[in-house]
């Protein structure tokens, strides 16, 4: 996720300011923003809550605010615009153009333009713009407020929303739009409640500081903290806390690894407000097209992983003969996965709408194989203890 309020230049891409120390130049409106709302979110916000108070209109508008604003991101920026994951019809489309702008996370085509990088360069760090492999202060901020030649866009990789009407405008648009989305909503409940100050630090500036660094979180603590049980092709992770925190973008492994999936708790337990509102949305006619990965897909990424890391952990079994046994086992179950694969790609899609339960067959046979390799694993571990 990305957060830029310059307009990137190609041309500039390659000529960046430094200062005297090496680094590139300092971005002052960035800087300033974060530095001047991030003081007044720490400071000025509770000053006021023990000193005067906030009464409860004021608390309502900022947890309705922070969500409008938070879910405008994950569902549109992120999922719809980022990853084609659905198609949303007008109304939900122009709702997530307002309420992402209020966010102060640039327009839609600029954010998509730094993501879509990212997924393709993750990790780079040349490349990709909020790279983790340049340390947890960069990933989450210090890649926007310093003049990074990594921190460009060219546009290149968002022709197919040059042609939506909808980010067009809002592109063409931002500055008028953002400003109007984060001043008049809190200004508005303000009047009617006769306290225009509580409100607009509450829903105005709070709102904006924690929208900011939960966003920020899924760049820096998303790739720090957490497990990996679908991909160490790059550091992504999945965390259950940062998922509480980010509207289910939390569940960032996942995510690296099937991007479309208009989900990223994929899990019936995992906490994704976003995919439910997806979800639901398109009962109601707001969504469609929904794209989904093969329950096949996930379990064989999950079974591959488990048998990576009891692999990793057989190199450590110092007496060969135990060593031996173990890597039967294990291939064992490497054949019995190629199996299970096999059988599911000789159907045909046709072969699949109409043999759903040879599907749930092959999927439960997935699950008791990833059962097996974690107790493999497990017991390999005891006999190293």
């Amino acid at each position: 996720m990305s957060t830029n309020i310059r307009e990137p230049s190609p041309e500039s891409a390659a000529v960046t300011g430094a200062t005297p120390a090496g680094k590139p130049q300092l971005l002052w409106v960035q800087t300033l923003l974060f530095a001047i709302t991030g003081g007044i979110a720490v400071i000025g916000v509770p000053l006021w809550a023990f000193t005067i108070g906030f009464d409860w209109v004021a608390v309502v508008g900022f947890i309705l605010f922070a969500g409008l604003s938070g879910i405008s991101i994950t569902a549109g920026y992120h999922r719809l615009w980022a990853h084609n994951a659905y198609r949303a019809r007008l109304p939900l489309r122009l709702l997530f153009a307002l309420f992402g702008a209020a966010t102060v996370q640039n327009s839609i085509l600029t954010w998509v333009a730094g993501h879509r990088r990212h997924h393709r360069h993750v990790d780079d760090n040349e490349q990709d713009p909020y790279s983790a492999g340049r340390g947890l202060w960069f990933s989450h901020i210090g890649w926007m407020i310093r003049d990074y030649p990594s921190g460009y866009e060219d546009y290149r990789n968002v022709d197919d929303l040059k042609r939506d009407r909808v980010v067009m405008w809002q592109h063409n648009n931002y500055l008028a739009i953002t400003l109007f989305m984060n001043f008049a909503p809190p200004l508005l409940v303000g009047w009617l409640t006769g306290d225009w100050l509580a409100n607009l630090l509450l829903m105005g500036v709070a709102r904006l500081v924690f929208t900011h660094h939960t966003t920020f979180f899924i760049n820096s603590l998303a790739h720090f903290w957490g497990r990996r049980p679908y991909t160490e092709e790059n550091s992504a992770r999945d965390n259950d806390f940062l998922a509480f925190f980010t509207y289910g973008e939390g569940y960032h492994n996942y995510h690296h690894k099937f991007q479309r999936d208009y989900r990223n708790g994929v899990k019936w337990w995992q906490f994704d407000p976003t995919k439910w509102l997806i979800w639901t949305a398109s009962k109601l006619g707001l969504t469609s097209q929904l794209y989904r990965v093969d329950r096949i897909r996930i379990r064989e990424a999950e079974v591959q992983m488990q048998l990576q890391r009891a692999e990793e952990r057989l190199e450590q079994v110092p007496d060969e003969t135990m060593r031996d046994r173990w890597q039967r086992l294990l291939d064992e179950e490497r054949e019995r996965l190629t199996r299970v694969l096999e059988e599911f790609r000789a159907l045909s899609q046709a072969a699949q709408d109409e043999g759903r339960e040879q599907i749930r067959t092959l999927e439960r046979a997935l699950k008791a194989q990833l059962r097996r390799v974690g107790q493999l694993h497990l017991d390999l571990g005891l006999a190293l203890a």
